[in-house]
Protein backbone atom coordinates (compact mmCIF):
# COMPACT_ATOMS: atom_id res chain seq x y z
CA UNK A 1 0.00 0.00 0.00
CA UNK A 2 1.08 3.60 -0.54
CA UNK A 3 2.16 5.65 2.42
CA UNK A 4 -0.68 7.81 3.72
CA UNK A 5 -0.65 11.12 5.53
CA UNK A 6 -2.27 11.36 8.96
CA UNK A 7 -3.90 14.57 7.76
CA UNK A 8 -6.11 13.28 5.00
CA UNK A 9 -5.45 9.60 4.38
CA UNK A 10 -3.96 10.56 0.99
CA UNK A 11 -0.67 9.57 -0.68
CA UNK A 12 2.23 11.69 0.48
CA UNK A 13 3.95 13.95 -2.04
CA UNK A 14 7.42 13.10 -3.32
CA UNK A 15 10.28 13.23 -0.86
CA UNK A 16 11.49 16.68 0.10
CA UNK A 17 14.71 17.61 -1.60
CA UNK A 18 13.96 15.99 -4.99
CA UNK A 19 13.46 19.39 -6.64
CA UNK A 20 16.34 20.28 -8.88
CA UNK A 21 18.28 23.43 -7.90
CA UNK A 22 17.05 26.45 -9.83
CA UNK A 23 13.79 24.86 -10.92
CA UNK A 24 10.46 26.59 -10.36
CA UNK A 25 8.76 25.29 -7.17
CA UNK A 26 5.67 23.19 -7.85
CA UNK A 27 2.71 21.99 -5.83
CA UNK A 28 4.60 18.69 -5.39
CA UNK A 29 7.42 20.58 -3.65
CA UNK A 30 4.98 22.33 -1.32
CA UNK A 31 3.37 18.98 -0.47
CA UNK A 32 6.75 17.45 0.32
CA UNK A 33 7.83 20.42 2.42
CA UNK A 34 4.57 20.48 4.39
CA UNK A 35 4.34 16.70 4.73
CA UNK A 36 0.86 16.49 3.23
CA UNK A 37 -0.66 15.38 -0.07
CA UNK A 38 -0.93 17.44 -3.24
CA UNK A 39 -4.70 17.65 -2.89
CA UNK A 40 -4.41 19.09 0.62
CA UNK A 41 -2.03 21.75 -0.69
CA UNK A 42 -4.48 22.64 -3.46
CA UNK A 43 -7.42 22.89 -1.07
CA UNK A 44 -5.47 24.81 1.54
CA UNK A 45 -4.21 27.43 -0.93
CA UNK A 46 -7.58 27.79 -2.70
CA UNK A 47 -9.55 28.22 0.52
CA UNK A 48 -11.62 25.10 -0.05
CA UNK A 49 -13.47 23.67 2.98
CA UNK A 50 -12.40 20.56 4.84
CA UNK A 51 -8.79 21.52 5.75
CA UNK A 52 -7.83 22.15 9.37
CA UNK A 53 -6.64 25.70 10.15
CA UNK A 54 -3.35 24.31 11.48
CA UNK A 55 -2.76 22.49 8.20
CA UNK A 56 -3.59 25.59 6.15
CA UNK A 57 -1.00 27.58 8.10
CA UNK A 58 1.60 24.83 7.63
CA UNK A 59 0.97 24.64 3.88
CA UNK A 60 1.11 28.41 3.40
CA UNK A 61 4.34 28.59 5.40
CA UNK A 62 5.89 25.86 3.28
CA UNK A 63 4.79 27.58 0.06
CA UNK A 64 6.29 30.87 1.17
CA UNK A 65 9.51 29.23 2.33
CA UNK A 66 10.23 27.64 -1.05
CA UNK A 67 8.86 30.53 -3.12
CA UNK A 68 5.86 28.73 -4.59
CA UNK A 69 3.38 30.90 -6.51
CA UNK A 70 0.01 29.39 -7.44
CA UNK A 71 -1.04 29.49 -11.07
CA UNK A 72 -2.87 32.76 -11.78
CA UNK A 73 -5.57 31.04 -13.81
CA UNK A 74 -6.25 28.60 -11.00
CA UNK A 75 -6.55 31.49 -8.53
CA UNK A 76 -9.03 33.21 -10.80
CA UNK A 77 -11.11 30.08 -11.14
CA UNK A 78 -11.29 29.41 -7.40
CA UNK A 79 -13.73 32.26 -6.81
CA UNK A 80 -16.22 30.66 -9.20
CA UNK A 81 -15.91 27.08 -8.06
CA UNK A 82 -18.73 25.01 -6.57
CA UNK A 83 -16.66 22.17 -5.09
CA UNK A 84 -19.48 19.87 -6.14
CA UNK A 85 -19.32 16.47 -7.84
CA UNK A 86 -22.17 15.01 -9.83
CA UNK A 87 -22.70 11.31 -9.13
CA UNK A 88 -24.97 9.06 -11.18
CA UNK A 89 -25.72 5.53 -9.93
CA UNK A 90 -28.04 3.23 -11.85
CA UNK A 91 -29.97 1.91 -8.84
CA UNK A 92 -29.11 3.11 -5.33
CA UNK A 93 -31.64 0.63 -3.90
CA UNK A 94 -29.36 -2.32 -4.67
CA UNK A 95 -26.53 -3.17 -2.25
CA UNK A 96 -23.85 -2.87 -4.97
CA UNK A 97 -24.73 0.65 -6.06
CA UNK A 98 -25.72 1.68 -2.55
CA UNK A 99 -22.30 0.79 -1.13
CA UNK A 100 -20.52 2.61 -3.95
CA UNK A 101 -22.67 5.71 -3.43
CA UNK A 102 -21.77 5.79 0.26
CA UNK A 103 -18.07 5.50 -0.61
CA UNK A 104 -18.37 8.35 -3.13
CA UNK A 105 -20.05 10.64 -0.63
CA UNK A 106 -17.60 9.94 2.19
CA UNK A 107 -14.50 10.41 0.02
CA UNK A 108 -15.90 13.54 -1.61
CA UNK A 109 -16.35 15.05 1.84
CA UNK A 110 -12.81 14.02 2.79
CA UNK A 111 -11.50 15.85 -0.28
CA UNK A 112 -13.48 19.00 0.48
CA UNK A 113 -16.30 18.41 -2.00
CA UNK A 114 -19.98 17.62 -1.79
CA UNK A 115 -21.75 15.05 -3.96
CA UNK A 116 -25.02 15.71 -5.79
CA UNK A 117 -26.65 12.43 -6.75
CA UNK A 118 -29.02 11.25 -9.47
CA UNK A 119 -30.20 7.65 -9.46
CA UNK A 120 -32.61 5.41 -11.33
CA UNK A 121 -34.67 2.42 -10.31
CA UNK A 122 -32.62 -0.21 -12.09
CA UNK A 123 -35.02 -0.25 -15.04
CA UNK A 124 -34.03 3.26 -16.14
CA UNK A 125 -34.08 3.52 -19.96
CA UNK A 126 -30.71 4.55 -21.41
CA UNK A 127 -32.20 7.83 -22.62
CA UNK A 128 -33.21 8.67 -19.04
CA UNK A 129 -29.66 8.00 -17.86
CA UNK A 130 -28.36 10.47 -20.45
CA UNK A 131 -30.86 13.06 -19.23
CA UNK A 132 -29.75 12.47 -15.65
CA UNK A 133 -26.16 13.32 -16.63
CA UNK A 134 -27.34 16.47 -18.39
CA UNK A 135 -29.23 17.49 -15.25
CA UNK A 136 -26.15 17.02 -13.09
CA UNK A 137 -24.00 19.09 -15.45
CA UNK A 138 -26.65 21.85 -15.44
CA UNK A 139 -26.13 22.13 -11.66
CA UNK A 140 -22.57 23.39 -12.33
CA UNK A 141 -20.86 20.32 -10.92
CA UNK A 142 -17.10 20.36 -11.43
CA UNK A 143 -16.78 16.68 -12.18
CA UNK A 144 -18.85 13.58 -12.93
CA UNK A 145 -18.76 10.05 -11.57
CA UNK A 146 -20.85 7.65 -13.63
CA UNK A 147 -21.77 4.30 -12.11
CA UNK A 148 -23.94 2.29 -14.49
CA UNK A 149 -23.52 -1.18 -15.87
CA UNK A 150 -25.72 -0.37 -18.85
CA UNK A 151 -24.96 3.14 -20.16
CA UNK A 152 -22.64 2.80 -23.21
CA UNK A 153 -19.34 4.65 -23.05
CA UNK A 154 -20.30 6.47 -26.26
CA UNK A 155 -23.00 8.24 -24.25
CA UNK A 156 -20.53 9.24 -21.53
CA UNK A 157 -17.68 10.57 -23.67
CA UNK A 158 -19.47 13.83 -24.66
CA UNK A 159 -19.68 14.71 -20.96
CA UNK A 160 -16.04 13.74 -20.39
CA UNK A 161 -15.05 16.25 -23.06
CA UNK A 162 -16.79 19.01 -21.07
CA UNK A 163 -15.78 18.27 -17.47
CA UNK A 164 -13.56 15.75 -15.65
CA UNK A 165 -15.35 12.39 -15.62
CA UNK A 166 -14.73 8.93 -14.15
CA UNK A 167 -16.59 5.70 -14.86
CA UNK A 168 -16.75 3.73 -11.63
CA UNK A 169 -17.43 0.07 -10.94
CA UNK A 170 -17.08 -1.33 -14.45
CA UNK A 171 -14.21 -2.08 -16.84
CA UNK A 172 -13.67 0.54 -19.52
CA UNK A 173 -10.75 0.93 -21.90
CA UNK A 174 -11.67 4.06 -23.85
CA UNK A 175 -8.64 6.40 -23.78
CA UNK A 176 -10.75 9.54 -23.35
CA UNK A 177 -12.32 8.80 -19.97
CA UNK A 178 -10.95 7.38 -16.71
CA UNK A 179 -12.33 4.23 -15.10
CA UNK A 180 -11.89 2.49 -11.75
CA UNK A 181 -13.26 -1.03 -11.44
CA UNK A 182 -12.96 -4.53 -10.08
CA UNK A 183 -11.31 -7.02 -12.44
CA UNK A 184 -14.44 -8.72 -13.80
CA UNK A 185 -12.57 -11.26 -15.92
CA UNK A 186 -10.21 -12.15 -13.09
CA UNK A 187 -13.14 -12.39 -10.69
CA UNK A 188 -15.19 -14.59 -12.98
CA UNK A 189 -12.24 -16.89 -13.56
CA UNK A 190 -11.43 -16.96 -9.84
CA UNK A 191 -14.99 -17.94 -8.98
CA UNK A 192 -14.98 -20.68 -11.64
CA UNK A 193 -11.60 -21.94 -10.46
CA UNK A 194 -13.07 -22.44 -7.01
CA UNK A 195 -15.99 -24.45 -8.44
CA UNK A 196 -13.61 -26.62 -10.45
CA UNK A 197 -11.47 -27.10 -7.36
CA UNK A 198 -14.51 -28.46 -5.55
CA UNK A 199 -14.73 -31.18 -8.19
CA UNK A 200 -17.81 -30.07 -10.13
CA UNK A 201 -17.87 -31.37 -13.71
CA UNK A 202 -21.36 -30.32 -14.90
CA UNK A 203 -22.02 -26.67 -14.11
CA UNK A 204 -24.82 -24.26 -15.07
CA UNK A 205 -23.93 -20.57 -15.45
CA UNK A 206 -26.57 -17.83 -15.50
CA UNK A 207 -25.25 -15.33 -18.04
CA UNK A 208 -26.02 -11.81 -19.23
CA UNK A 209 -25.49 -10.00 -22.50
CA UNK A 210 -23.49 -6.78 -22.60
CA UNK A 211 -26.65 -4.92 -23.63
CA UNK A 212 -28.25 -5.62 -20.25
CA UNK A 213 -25.16 -5.48 -18.02
CA UNK A 214 -21.58 -4.78 -19.09
CA UNK A 215 -20.21 -6.00 -15.77
CA UNK A 216 -22.25 -9.16 -15.34
CA UNK A 217 -21.74 -10.15 -18.96
CA UNK A 218 -17.95 -9.87 -18.57
CA UNK A 219 -17.79 -11.92 -15.39
CA UNK A 220 -20.17 -14.67 -16.55
CA UNK A 221 -18.41 -14.97 -19.91
CA UNK A 222 -15.14 -15.41 -18.00
CA UNK A 223 -16.76 -18.11 -15.84
CA UNK A 224 -17.98 -20.04 -18.89
CA UNK A 225 -14.62 -19.79 -20.66
CA UNK A 226 -12.63 -20.94 -17.64
CA UNK A 227 -14.93 -23.92 -17.07
CA UNK A 228 -14.67 -24.94 -20.73
CA UNK A 229 -10.89 -24.64 -20.67
CA UNK A 230 -10.90 -26.90 -17.60
CA UNK A 231 -12.89 -29.54 -19.48
CA UNK A 232 -16.09 -28.99 -17.50
CA UNK A 233 -19.50 -29.62 -19.09
CA UNK A 234 -20.87 -26.06 -19.07
CA UNK A 235 -24.54 -25.16 -19.55
CA UNK A 236 -25.03 -21.39 -20.05
CA UNK A 237 -28.52 -20.07 -19.30
CA UNK A 238 -28.99 -16.52 -20.58
CA UNK A 239 -31.11 -14.52 -18.15
CA UNK A 240 -32.59 -12.42 -20.97
CA UNK A 241 -34.26 -15.54 -22.35
CA UNK A 242 -36.26 -15.84 -19.13
CA UNK A 243 -37.36 -12.24 -18.77
CA UNK A 244 -34.09 -10.72 -17.49
CA UNK A 245 -35.55 -9.51 -14.19
CA UNK A 246 -34.77 -11.49 -11.04
CA UNK A 247 -38.44 -12.48 -10.90
CA UNK A 248 -37.67 -14.84 -13.78
CA UNK A 249 -35.19 -16.83 -11.70
CA UNK A 250 -37.76 -19.51 -10.93
CA UNK A 251 -38.03 -20.40 -14.63
CA UNK A 252 -34.24 -20.56 -14.97
CA UNK A 253 -33.89 -22.84 -11.94
CA UNK A 254 -36.57 -25.16 -13.26
CA UNK A 255 -34.86 -25.34 -16.66
CA UNK A 256 -31.55 -26.18 -14.99
CA UNK A 257 -33.12 -28.91 -12.89
CA UNK A 258 -34.86 -30.31 -15.95
CA UNK A 259 -31.62 -30.92 -17.87
CA UNK A 260 -30.40 -33.11 -14.99
CA UNK A 261 -26.97 -33.88 -13.61
CA UNK A 262 -25.99 -30.29 -12.74
CA UNK A 263 -24.06 -30.18 -9.46
CA UNK A 264 -23.29 -26.43 -9.34
CA UNK A 265 -25.08 -23.26 -10.42
CA UNK A 266 -23.11 -20.03 -10.81
CA UNK A 267 -25.22 -16.86 -10.52
CA UNK A 268 -24.11 -13.47 -11.92
CA UNK A 269 -24.56 -11.65 -8.59
CA UNK A 270 -25.48 -12.21 -4.96
CA UNK A 271 -28.98 -10.87 -5.63
CA UNK A 272 -29.49 -13.53 -8.28
CA UNK A 273 -27.95 -16.18 -6.02
CA UNK A 274 -30.44 -15.33 -3.27
CA UNK A 275 -33.30 -15.67 -5.74
CA UNK A 276 -31.89 -19.07 -6.77
CA UNK A 277 -31.77 -20.26 -3.15
CA UNK A 278 -35.37 -19.13 -2.61
CA UNK A 279 -36.46 -20.96 -5.77
CA UNK A 280 -34.71 -24.12 -4.62
CA UNK A 281 -36.32 -23.86 -1.20
CA UNK A 282 -39.79 -23.74 -2.78
CA UNK A 283 -38.94 -27.09 -4.34
CA UNK A 284 -37.72 -28.60 -1.09
CA UNK A 285 -34.07 -28.33 -2.19
CA UNK A 286 -31.08 -26.72 -0.44
CA UNK A 287 -27.55 -25.63 -1.24
CA UNK A 288 -25.09 -27.26 -1.16
CA UNK A 289 -26.84 -30.54 -0.27
CA UNK A 290 -28.76 -30.77 -3.54
CA UNK A 291 -26.82 -28.33 -5.71
CA UNK A 292 -23.98 -25.89 -5.02
CA UNK A 293 -24.71 -22.20 -5.65
CA UNK A 294 -22.29 -19.28 -6.03
CA UNK A 295 -22.90 -15.53 -6.15
CA UNK A 296 -20.80 -12.46 -6.92
CA UNK A 297 -20.18 -8.96 -5.44
CA UNK A 298 -19.70 -9.87 -1.77
CA UNK A 299 -21.43 -6.87 -0.21
CA UNK A 300 -23.64 -6.59 2.86
CA UNK A 301 -26.17 -7.97 3.67
CA UNK A 302 -25.22 -10.90 1.42
CA UNK A 303 -22.00 -11.43 3.38
CA UNK A 304 -23.99 -12.31 6.51
CA UNK A 305 -22.88 -15.56 8.16
CA UNK A 306 -26.56 -16.51 8.32
CA UNK A 307 -26.61 -16.77 4.52
CA UNK A 308 -23.09 -18.12 4.16
CA UNK A 309 -22.86 -17.23 0.46
CA UNK A 310 -19.98 -18.56 -1.58
CA UNK A 311 -19.15 -15.42 -3.52
CA UNK A 312 -16.53 -13.05 -4.92
CA UNK A 313 -15.98 -9.82 -2.99
CA UNK A 314 -15.58 -6.59 -4.92
CA UNK A 315 -13.59 -3.88 -3.04
CA UNK A 316 -16.34 -1.28 -3.43
CA UNK A 317 -15.08 1.11 -0.75
CA UNK A 318 -11.66 1.30 -2.42
CA UNK A 319 -13.22 1.67 -5.88
CA UNK A 320 -15.37 4.53 -4.57
CA UNK A 321 -12.43 6.28 -2.93
CA UNK A 322 -10.15 5.98 -5.95
CA UNK A 323 -12.92 7.18 -8.29
CA UNK A 324 -13.40 10.37 -6.27
CA UNK A 325 -9.64 10.88 -6.01
CA UNK A 326 -9.27 10.55 -9.77
CA UNK A 327 -11.94 13.06 -10.68
CA UNK A 328 -10.85 15.55 -8.00
CA UNK A 329 -7.22 15.27 -9.14
CA UNK A 330 -8.38 16.08 -12.66
CA UNK A 331 -10.34 19.09 -11.41
CA UNK A 332 -7.44 20.43 -9.38
CA UNK A 333 -4.85 19.87 -12.09
CA UNK A 334 -3.02 17.19 -10.15
CA UNK A 335 -3.34 14.66 -12.98
CA UNK A 336 -3.79 14.79 -16.73
CA UNK A 337 -5.23 12.27 -19.15
CA UNK A 338 -7.46 9.26 -18.59
CA UNK A 339 -6.37 6.52 -16.21
CA UNK A 340 -7.72 3.00 -15.91
CA UNK A 341 -7.31 1.04 -12.68
CA UNK A 342 -8.33 -2.57 -12.22
CA UNK A 343 -8.71 -3.63 -8.58
CA UNK A 344 -8.53 -7.28 -7.56
CA UNK A 345 -11.41 -8.88 -5.66
CA UNK A 346 -11.23 -11.93 -3.42
CA UNK A 347 -12.99 -15.24 -2.88
CA UNK A 348 -15.50 -15.72 -0.07
CA UNK A 349 -15.58 -19.54 0.36
CA UNK A 350 -18.92 -19.54 2.21
CA UNK A 351 -21.19 -22.53 2.70
CA UNK A 352 -23.45 -22.57 -0.36
CA UNK A 353 -20.90 -24.40 -2.53
CA UNK A 354 -19.22 -27.63 -1.44
CA UNK A 355 -17.12 -30.45 -2.85
CA UNK A 356 -18.85 -33.25 -4.72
Amino acid sequence: MRELTPEDNEPVGRAHGERHPGSVPTIHDVAAAAGVSKSVVSRALSGAPGVAARTVMKVKAAAEAIGYVANANARGMSAHRTHTLGVFVRDAATPFYGHLLTAFQEQASARGYRAVTATGSGSFPIEEERRALETLVSLRVEGLIVCSGALPVEDIIPFARRIPTVIAGRPEADPSVSSIYCDEVGGGRGMAEHVVGLGHRRVAVMTHTAASSLTQSARTEAMVQYLRDAGVDVLPFRCEDYGLEIEGTDSIVQAILDVGGVTALMAPSDSWALAVLESLQRRGLTAPNDISVTGYDGVKPFTSSILGFTSWRQPLTLIGQLSVDDVVDQIEGLSQGARHRSIDGELIPGRTAAAV
